[in-house]
């Protein structure tokens, strides 16, 4: 009988026992047993158990929590052949939106464990791996102004009111280096780099993107004012593909971003150190995640 892990966020989960119960009820219907439960911890938010989870050769990895309790969970499963599986709670879940898996328990369990094994890309960023998004400026300065506590008062709207505290900040001046190309430098406000091309809210900022081309998304926004604001968010809504100084995108394997001075930066959603260099680069066909039988290849 096959065996799961079920990595769970303890503090994204209203009631844990009851959780559990529906989880283990799923997988029983589809004839399997009883999972492997593990809790995420302060010390561990995911790396260390996932590692757990393969070394108790399970056939599959459920990641439950936001999206860096999934990418650390990811992270601790690149090369060991088991795949992973997502089950949406949390403010986040990009990762889900983004390859359809489901937004309801059942949705989740059944994609785990009838769906299709999809081969695709992570972005590294300093050594530490993503699968969604990872960027420097105003989106990382607005996960600094978002408080755990508002994201679970308001959800995604948690984030619109941290952007918006800290629309006044400084512009950026940030040299970036695509590939062997030569450097240039922009003006921008924020410089995101995706593997994938959904926010919250649904808005494309990446509409090319793919998963498993080999390559990475690079967005440099640079509005100057309210006038400028409205432009981009306008683009943005509709798709518009229509490139000037306010919206640049480019793809490349390896990205090298230079500022002038230490910058807030952010990958899945998780804070790191600030910093004047970033180095980001993709990881090719590095993980196994499963997606909906009839999910678009």
């Amino acid at each position: 009988m096959p065996r799961a892990a079920v990595i769970v966020n303890p503090t994204k989960v209203p009631d844990l026992e009851l959780h559990r119960t529906e989880v283990t009820a799923e997988l029983a219907k589809h004839g399997w047993a009883e999972p492997l439960w593990l809790e995420t911890t302060v010390e561990d938010g995911g790396h260390g158990l996932a590692r757990r989870a393969v070394d108790e050769q399970v056939d599959l990895v459920f990641a439950c929590g936001g999206d860096g309790t999934v990418r650390a969970v990811i992270h601790g499963l690149v090369g060991s052949g088991v795949p992973v599986a997502v089950l949406s709670v949390g403010t986040g879940n990009l990762l889900a939106q983004n390859l359809a898996l489901g937004t309801s328990l059942a949705e989740g369990i059944a994609t785990g464990v009838t769906g299709r094994t999809r081969v695709v890309d992570l972005g590294v960023i300093d050594g530490e791996m993503f699968a969604v998004m990872a960027g420097i400026g105003l989106d990382a300065a607005m996960l600094e102004s978002t408080t755990e506590k508002s994201k679970s008062r308001f959800g995604a709207l948690a984030y619109v009111a941290g952007a918006l505290s800290r629309l006044r900040d400084r512009p950026i001046r940030v040299t970036l280096r695509l590939d062997d190309g030569p450097p240039f430098t922009r003006r921008a406000r924020m410089v995101l780099v995706g593997n994938v091309g959904r926010v919250q809210g649904g808005l494309q900022l990446f509409p090319a993107a793919e998963p498993d081309d080999g390559r990475l998304d690079v967005l440099v926004l640079a509005p100057y004012g309210l006038r400028d604001w409205l432009g981009v968010a306008v683009r943005l809504l509709t798709r518009s593909p229509r490139e000037d100084r306010r919206i640049e995108r480019f793809t490349a394997r390896t990205i090298r971003m230079d500022t002038t001075r230490p910058m807030p930066r952010q990958y899945d959603g998780d804070l790191i150190e600030s910093g004047v260099t970033t180095r980001i680069m993709v990881a090719p066909k590095a993980l196994l995640i499963r997606v909906p039988a009839d999910a678009a290849r």
